[in-house]
């Protein structure tokens, strides 16, 4: 059978029956703790170091073996390119330390390249074999936003903005209120796809950035431990239906010297997003999005004066509008752009000029669009990840702008990242499934063919691991939900067997994919070890289900993916090898949060819990996120009452063990001290742990203690 007939058939199983399972030979290995902490690289895939497309080529480049190499896309053999004792002759030249391990390097042409090194910013020119220092990155700098072509760098000291021009360093911003911050990358709490507060023009003659002020916000302590004294690091949390912070946008000219803002208007308290420049840089684009989270405008603004010049189109919602991407410019259509959208209850690209005239819709369907990786020259065809074939993968697609045209590039199923060559006739098709750990493809967009760059090897070809199930289950309202199932290594059918429920349930994530290890990751492997059938179920809620399913939720945070997970729990209550009696339940932050509401609203169902870092009431959850989802608890008053794990922690009959960091500045501590108090105030029992100094979740070697006593706990609860 050949491998396009052998997939062909995989798929017709993996759709038609809904269960897929990856048999994995018993071997002698056990897992560890600390395997299960991140702390052992050997039982991860290996890929290709900093693997990327050459500017101007149809051939890329990696690391390997200390030494940087190029290889044709038409060809299977590479070229060493550079090594590296050859660039450490270059860096003892500009009298900077030589370094033992080849530098993670950027193209500029294809010839010539840079990397960091002690702070510097040099360049090599192959061609020359010279390295020249371009820039500095300064001492305490964060923040840092390098421009693509001539490498200056924007960057934040202090809550003020700077720049770096060929090692001269720039002041932009000088605020003396610590309130107030320019250019970081928290604003609005990181939601709405924000990752950076900077945001280099096309040309780089222009720099956007935020300017947000936080003198509204109070100050939430953080207690710092490490100190002979401890002291307080505070934070600025905007809690639900309390004050939030103000953003503008500014805009430095560097020609000018000078800063103008975007005249954004009132209320001052909006979020805004997507923001994206024109490609002629005479204007800027903005997503303003009000409070309520539920009205978009897609505004264009004069980068010269600030002045509001139009606005484009506007998206209302019921419930919500999530904005979290930019606006896609077409190559050589600079008066025309795609923008991502669920407004048709899916994940689209939408077709627009900068008029603001809808041209066309691009995709349409029962899928969504998760991310969209770029062009072709023309500007006739855009090249996305989706879930076409199923929610649980990401795929590689390419559609016809105009006519809407789609066509799959990913031949193998599982989840896939993409990278374009610069004219679009190849792409790096990097991809792990069910039952593959990692492969690279190159593979021919013309053609359809493919060339097997890399095919990593079985990390845990050694190890005891058990067997993984996927299916699907129906709810009540007859929606299939998709469920995990993990055996022991040494399952008995004729045996009863504990099982725990692993659960996270709330927007932006999925537990459940077609991906190595089918998403569960070591953790959930090494539990099933410890003689437990590992369980989770994806929920209304959980992403790339579309709108109305992720957005279910809205103002009854808790109410319909607890109903779902009973659905699971029904299920596995029919399974003749499940012990009844011994069904525990295991999250963190919303799956924390979950967790300790499936045991109070249901008192006697489940043995034992553990939940880390969770919400025990909305209202001390933050603005963006919680507002999104529940509304104000002015507005919402009784779905907040509702969800409050604190409102029903006299239900509590189980064994619950909560943990949570002390330096916690997502879920704050406050949430689950607030539900400890109550139940010592209403006489009930139950088991705390906190881990000092981290944030959200328990990083580094201290997470191998975390593996430990949930481990045992379990061992001595269930």
């Amino acid at each position: 059978m050949s491998n396009f007939l052998h997939h062909r058939y995989y798929l017709a199983i993996f759709f038609f029956v809904q269960v897929f399972q990856l048999q994995v030979i018993s071997q002698t290995i056990l897992l560890t703790p600390a395997d299960a902490a991140y702390q052992n690289p050997a039982i991860y895939a290996k890929g290709l170091q900093n693997l990327q497309w050459v500017p101007g080529e149809q051939a890329f480049s990696w690391i390997a073996n200390q030494s940087l190499l190029k290889q044709k896309a038409s060809s299977l053999i590479p070229d060493t390119v550079l090594r590296l004792d050859k660039l450490n002759v270059a860096l003892t030249k500009l009298s900077i330390k030589q370094t033992n391990k080849f530098p993670s390097i950027e193209w500029i042409s294809n010839n010539l390249l840079t990397f960091t090194r002690e702070n510097k910013i040099i360049s090599f020119d192959l061609l020359k074999s010279v390295a020249s220092i371009i820039n500095t990155i300064p001492d305490k700098a964060e923040n840092t936003d390098v421009e693509p072509l001539t490498k200056k760098v924007a960057f934040t000291r202090d809550n003020n903005l700077y720049l770096s021009v060929e090692t001269k360093e720039i002041p932009i911003t000088d605020e003396k209120n610590s309130d107030i911050v320019y250019g970081a990358n928290n604003v609005h709490r990181n939601e709405f796809g924000i990752d950076k507060g900077t945001f280099w023009s096309p040309k780089g003659n222009f720099l956007a950035f935020y300017r947000m002020d936080q003198t509204m916000v109070p100050d939430y302590p953080i207690v710092d431990i490490t100190t002979r004294i401890a002291t307080e690091k505070p934070v600025k949390y905007p809690m639900a239906g309390e004050n939030m912070h103000e953003v503008t946008l500014g805009i430095y000219n560097l020609s000018s010297n000078q800063t103008i803002y975007m005249k954004t208007g009132e209320p001052a308290a909006q979020y805004l997003t997507s923001v994206t420049w024109d490609p002629s840089e005479k204007f800027i684009y903005i997503g303003l999005l009000n409070r309520d989270q539920n009205h978009l405008r897609l505004n264009k603004y004069d980068a010269l004066t600030g002045e509001l010049v139009m606005t484009l189109f506007e998206e209302k919602s019921e419930k919500y509008v999530e904005p979290e991407n930019q606006l896609y410019f077409i190559p050589s259509k600079a008066n025309e752009f795609l923008w991502l959208s669920e407004r048709d209850g899916f994940n689209h690209l939408y077709h627009y000029n900068t008029d603001g005239k809808l041209l066309g819709q691009v995709t349409s369907g029962s899928w969504m669009i998760t991310s969209v990786a770029g062009f072709d020259p023309k500007g006739e065809q855009v090249f996305f990840l989706a879930t076409k074939e199923s929610p649980l993968q990401k795929n590689i697609y390419t559609a016809d702008i105009n006519k809407g045209t789609i066509r799959r590039l990913s031949a193998d199923h599982g989840t896939h990242t993409v990278k374009l060559s610069d004219d679009s006739r190849y792409i790096i098709d990097q991809f792990n499934s069910t039952d593959v750990p990692l492969k690279i493809l190159i593979t021919d967009v013309k053609s359809g063919k493919s060339k097997m760059l890399l095919e990593a090897a079985n990390p845990l070809a050694t190890y005891k691991l058990g067997e993984t199930t996927l299916f699907t289950l129906k709810n009540d309202e007859g929606t299939d939900l998709w469920c995990r199932m993990i055996k022991p290594a040494d399952f008995d059918p004729a045996k009863k067997y504990p099982v725990i429920i692993y659960v996270y349930g709330g927007p932006h994530l999925q537990l459940i994919t077609d991906s190595w290890l089918y998403g569960a990751g070591i953790y959930l492997n090494y539990l099933a070890q410890q003689g437990y059938v590992i369980f989770s179920l994806d929920n209304r809620g959980s992403a790339n289900r579309g709108f109305a399913f992720e957005s279910a939720i809205h103002r009854q945070c808790g109410t319909l993916e607890m109903k779902d997970q009973l659905t699971g729990v029904n299920f596995l209550k029919q399974q003749p090898f499940v012990d009844v009696t011994r069904i525990g339940v295991d999250g963190w932050s919303y799956g924390g949060f979950m967790t300790v509401n499936m045991l109070l609203e249901n008192p006697g169902l489940f043995k034992a819990a553990v939940a880390g870092g969770p919400v025990c009431d909305w209202k001390y959850y933050e603005v963006m996120y919680g507002e999104r989802y529940m509304d104000t608890p002015q507005t919402n008053a009784d779905g907040y009452k509702k969800a409050s794990l604190i409102e029903k922690a006299g239900n509590l009959k189980d064994r619950l063990m909560i943990i949570h960091c002390t330096s916690d500045p997502v879920v704050v501590w406050q949430n689950s001290l607030s539900f400890v108090q109550t139940c010592i105030e209403k006489d009930i029992l139950l088991d705390y742990f906190v881990y000092p100094g981290h944030d959200h979740n328990v990083s580094g070697p201290d997470r191998t203690h975390l593996i430990m006593k949930i481990e045992d706990y379990f061992k001595k609860n269930l």
